[in-house]
């Protein structure tokens, strides 16, 4: 059977794109264009910055006896903080924009991976939802461009994202000047065409061979073989590259601090939204009447990996926090630091939600065939992993001046809408249930 993608559904989509592109363009046309438009919103929100900078230089001028070279440092300093918050507050609908953008890449890229380990693995159980996980990752080329241009203007410093693509900056720092020969425009650009040309090559051929195999004679299993072989290759290449991308497109944003795991970290959060939305929407389709062959053991089983890849995640967060809050070296700890000081709420709450929620509603193996339930811990998760991602971000962008706004659910409605667009068009390509797959069988008769 083919899917239809009802009209109803399409407007809402377009609907969250108008939306979304006006807040994005509110969030940008909000952001200050100078110093005086920044001084004149911190005084009208009361930052006392200026007050506590005129004390501390008080004493500077007292201890010198000289008030014109206390005067002058002032003023001076001043300045480096008023241009310091311009920049924070103008990247503020930038790293929103990015935020978002990458939020909903990773959940494509996280099922192609789901998609190829499943085939690798010649497993029996989900052949019946490979075409929902191939209308996933049909966002990775329009999710992909995106990121490449959004990369492209950071790299350059068209915006203030990356410390390091500051000339200036790197130019006093002496351990971004080690970094330079990996950390410039042009080579992190170089990296991310390499990632996304593979990632997106095999989504190419990978469904190429699964349509292919509708038309093919019955019982001819040759586009089955073609699809295993690069699975498995692009296993190996997704492994390194997924870790790489981490540490370009998010931990560079903390420069002066790394974490040995944190592409497993990313890795993690990635494969439990992938997972999440392909339970969603498979959910969503048999209540539309389609996909009848998906029972609730398939349910059940997305329901665990769902809940499996949230106790994983979990446990990378808690070793990578533990491991450098006791080391308490303050070029690591100094990551965490920020985050529990200026990020307490987000922090700490993304924790709760993405751990203690899946946790308790997931525990129990009935539950996970309660569609609902299912349903609404999925929602919790992906929230939960967006302010993950969020908090991953914006301390190294725009620090304390950060705020979930009309810039967040600007671009968080833009890209969501895109991506149901997306999704759900590549749905009605082909039909929902695939032909000459050797565990198709076992696939609909799969019980747990």
């Amino acid at each position: 059977m083919n899917y239809t993608l009802p009209n109803k559904l399409k407007l809402f989509a377009i609907i969250l794109m108008v939306l979304g592109a006006v807040g994005i363009g509110a969030g940008f046309l909000s952001a200050p264009g100078s110093t005086a438009e920044v001084k004149q919103m911190m005084a009208a929100h009361g930052d006392d910055h200026g007050e506590a900078s005129n004390e501390s230089h008080d004493t500077i001028k007292d201890s010198h006896g000289d008030a014109a070279h206390g005067a002058s440092h002032d003023a001076a300093d001043e300045q480096k903080h008023l241009e310091h918050t311009l920049h924070q507050l103008q990247n503020r609908p930038w790293s929103a924009l990015y935020v978002a953008c990458f939020f909903f890449f990773m959940i494509a890229l996280g099922a192609l991976a789901f998609y190829a380990v499943n085939f690798a693995a010649q497993a029996g159980w989900s052949p019946v939802l490979f075409r929902v996980m191939e209308a996933v990752t049909a966002y990775l080329v329009p999710g992909g461009i995106i990121m490449f241009v959004l990369l492209g203007l950071s790299g350059f410093h068209i915006n203030h994202l990356f410390v390091w693509a500051d000339p200036e900056v790197v130019a006093h720092d002496k351990l971004l000047q080690g970094k330079a020969s990996w950390l410039n425009g042009t080579w992190m650009l170089i990296r991310a065409a390499i990632f996304l040309g593979g990632w997106i090559t095999y989504r190419h051929f990978a469904v190429k061979f699964s349509r292919a195999g509708d038309t093919a004679k019955e019982n001819d299993y040759s586009n089955f073989k073609k699809t295993f072989r690069i699975s498995a290759g692009f296993l190996v290449f997704f492994l390194y590259t997924e870790s790489m991308m981490s540490w370009d497109w998010i931990m560079s944003f903390d420069p002066h601090w790394f974490s040995t795991l944190f592409g497993w970290y990313v890795l993690a959060g990635m494969m439990v939204c992938a997972i999440t939305t392909i339970a969603l929407i498979t959910i969503f389709l048999k209540s539309q009447g389609y996909l009848e062959i998906v029972n609730d053991s398939h349910i059940h089983d997305l329901a665990k990996f769902m809940f499996g890849f949230s106790i994983f995640w979990t446990y990378l967060w808690f070793s990578q926090f533990m491991l450098i809050w006791y080391a308490n070296i303050p070029e690591e700890v100094t990551y965490f630091m920020t985050r529990i000081e200026d990020f307490n709420l987000p922090f700490f709450g993304m924790l709760a939600m993405n751990f203690l929620f899946p946790l308790l509603l997931l525990m129990n193996s009935d539950y996970k065939r309660v569609n609902w339930f299912v349903v609404l811990t999925g929602i919790v998760i992906l929230v939960g992993h967006y302010i993950d991602i969020f908090v991953m971000v914006m301390p190294g962008t725009v620090g304390k001046s950060w705020f979930i706004g009309i810039p967040e659910i600007g671009s968080m409605l833009f890209f969501l809408g895109l991506f149901i667009l997306v999704v759900f068009t590549a749905l009605t390509k082909a039909p929902l249930v695939l032909k000459n797959n050797p565990f198709m069988k076992e696939s609909k008769n799969y019980h747990y």
